[in-house]
């Protein structure tokens, strides 16, 4: 029977409240990998972990749960998604120590927990590093050559180790990742596979951070509250207090992301395209993506000028990718104010109403108008509205995004001006 990592979380992770109320905010699945990894999913921008069955099926309980642990490290610690200096992935050599320094990172704090010949400082070849240092401290302090194969950091000569980030396959995956096969760590000792961290948008990150954000803060709430953190140290405790005190999503990112995935094709027949089934008797077809998107802005009184402005500047620049639908309301829609941004023009923000809000009438009016995407700009101080038949996304002041005046799953990113 394939061995079914789900099964077993809660069991590995009995004495780790923190990790265990953040593992269950976090998916795990099978995937082609010879050990474990975690990654940012572009198509939910959730994190999820992958991990290789017959990897798990030959370890002990302890080191289970001590390779969860790792891979959650990897997302405490802001690997994935925020960290990597420039120009690493791109260039092998730079990519493999960079690996070899968020793993010294992660590895001090396991020592005892993980399986045979993973990298661990204070041992073998990193005997002189001392374990509890930031991966760019490891980063800056590892030799040119760090392990068997490496090529110094001009990525000249060879490579092709686990988690280069698509030196070697398809997929990434060097030579010995295919060879590897989860049967043990890789012989570089670098534990899990890295090489998704660098191919993943902008936008997409900076929702996914704000996700983990929010997880992390529920998880850390969890262990507080049970007085209980297991074996998370004191000044990794600290760390993560400090960093869920500010939030450094960029909703410009955020904004251009959403209108590229809101884009949805449209296909017309032309004789100027051969049919490639019926070459020359049918014609064939033309297919061109158009992102079709309604913004909603709200109106009333609460929402301050230089959040309008903000908004306009960067929906300016944004007229290039797409046709905007602009819809200004309060209570009801102002259906005379409507109207349409075209591709590549220029406008002036301006308030055209002064009224309260209401959040159910720019969403009515949207639902009826068939739109690819709706886009609401507002202080959220209304009640919840009725659902969106496109996907809907609120950007609103940093304040309200943080204290909402309703729960919802959509994205709600904070506007800085």
């Amino acid at each position: 029977m394939t061995f079914d990592l789900n099964k077993h979380v809660a069991r590995l992770l009995m004495n780790e409240p923190f990790f265990a109320a953040l593992s269950r905010r976090i998916d795990k699945k099978v995937g082609p990998i010879p050990t474990a990894g975690v990654w940012v999913n572009p198509d939910t921008t959730q994190f999820e972990m992958l991990y290789n069955p017959k990897f798990f099926e030959g370890l002990t309980d302890k080191e289970r749960a001590g390779v969860l642990k790792h891979e959650f490290y990897h997302l405490v610690f802001e690997h994935v998604t925020g960290r990597m200096p420039e120009d690493v992935k791109d260039n092998p050599a730079k990519m493999k120590k960079w690996n070899f320094a968020t793993d010294l990172a992660i590895n001090g704090h396991l020592k005892g927990e993980l399986p045979e010949n993973c990298l661990m400082p204070g041992e073998g070849p990193f005997a002189e590093l001392p374990p509890g240092k930031s991966a760019e401290w490891y980063w800056a302090n590892l030799p040119q050559n760090p392990g068997k194969g490496d090529t110094d950091d001009d990525g000249q000569g060879g490579g092709g180790q686990p988690g280069e980030g698509g030196a070697q396959g398809d997929n990434g995956e060097g030579k010995e990742e295919k060879d590897n096969n989860g049967n043990g760590v890789p012989k570089d000792g670098v534990l899990d596979d890295h090489s998704k961290w660098g191919n993943c948008p902008q936008g997409v990150k900076e929702i996914a951070k704000e996700r983990l954000k929010d997880a992390v803060k529920k998880a850390a709430q969890e262990a507080s509250k049970q007085g209980n953190w297991g074996t998370v140290s004191s000044e990794i405790r600290q760390d993560i207090t400090d960093r869920l005190i500010t939030t450094k999503v960029d909703w410009r990112n955020v904004l251009r992301y959403f209108i590229k995935t809101s884009q949805r094709a449209s296909r017309r027949s032309t004789i100027k395209r051969i049919n490639k089934r019926y070459p020359y008797i049918h014609p064939g077809r033309k297919q061109t993506r158009q992102a079709k998107i309604a913004i909603s802005i709200d109106q009333s009184g609460s929402v301050g000028n230089d959040m309008l402005q903000a908004f306009f500047a960067e929906l300016n620049k944004l007229a290039s990718l797409a046709e905007f639908t602009v819809v200004p309301f309060d209570c009801n829609v102002a259906e005379d104010q409507i109207f349409v941004w075209k591709k590549g023009e220029k406008r002036n923000w301006e308030r055209v109403l002064s009224g309260g809000t209401c959040f159910n009438a720019p969403t009515k009016w949207v639902n009826e108008h068939s739109f690819d995407g709706h886009i609401v700009l507002t202080d959220m101080c209304a009640p919840k509205p009725i659902a969106s038949k496109s996907q809907r996304m609120w950007m609103t002041t940093d304040y309200y995004a943080k204290n909402p005046y309703f729960k919802t799953n959509e994205r709600v990113i904070g506007v800085t001006t």
